[in-house]
């Protein structure tokens, strides 16, 4: 079962605004350097810390909140314009491979009051694809080896070794 938390941004502490403020700034910095150099590389570890394991790549147009609620495994490239709303936690693990124009959402907000965030993570498994413009929703594991097709829109757990597609993702095939 997936843990939900339940997050009031109107109750923010001064240190919580002051880390989002450091991380939107970071992120600023990192989608502005030329990619592949010393500063650049610097700036993506700077953002996640020792949260991101040797030999992943992330690259540039990243977006989304709350990074240091993100681990990312040895091996994974997430390519451009990756969406991580990362409130509820994002974990990617080792060897996957996120597509250009991905979102990984791990909140959404509670109908009632509109402001309170409803947080549940996500969870790539090892050696996952996620195909371009693939939406993965709160509460989402993806398991080892599958596949998500690009586009596809993720709100329910995928099998280990499965390809998923479509809008609601839905089972294509084994792998």
């Amino acid at each position: 079962m997936t843990e939900t938390t339940i997050v009031d941004p109107r109750k923010t502490t001064a240190e919580e605004r002051a880390e989002g403020v450091r991380q939107a700034q970071g992120l600023f910095q990192l989608n502005h350097p030329m990619p592949y150099t010393d500063e650049y590389n610097a700036l993506v570890r700077e953002l996640f810390g020792e949260r991101l394991g040797e030999g992943s790549l992330v690259m540039p147009g990243l977006t989304g909140v709350c990074f240091d609620r993100v681990k990312i495994g040895r091996g994974v490239m997430i390519m451009n314009n990756c969406l991580m709303m990362s409130r509820g936690g994002i974990t990617i693990d080792d060897d996957a491979m996120i597509a250009a124009n991905v979102q990984l959402i791990s909140n959404n907000h509670d109908l009632k009051d509109r402001q309170l965030l409803i947080c549940k993570p996500v969870h790539i498994g090892r050696n996952v694809w996620v195909g371009a413009g693939a939406t993965i929703l709160p509460g989402v594991t993806v398991g080892e080896n599958a596949v998500v097709a690009a586009g596809a829109v993720v709100t329910k757990d995928v099998a280990p070794n499965t390809i998923v597609g479509v809008n609601p993702a839905k089972f294509i095939k084994n792998v």
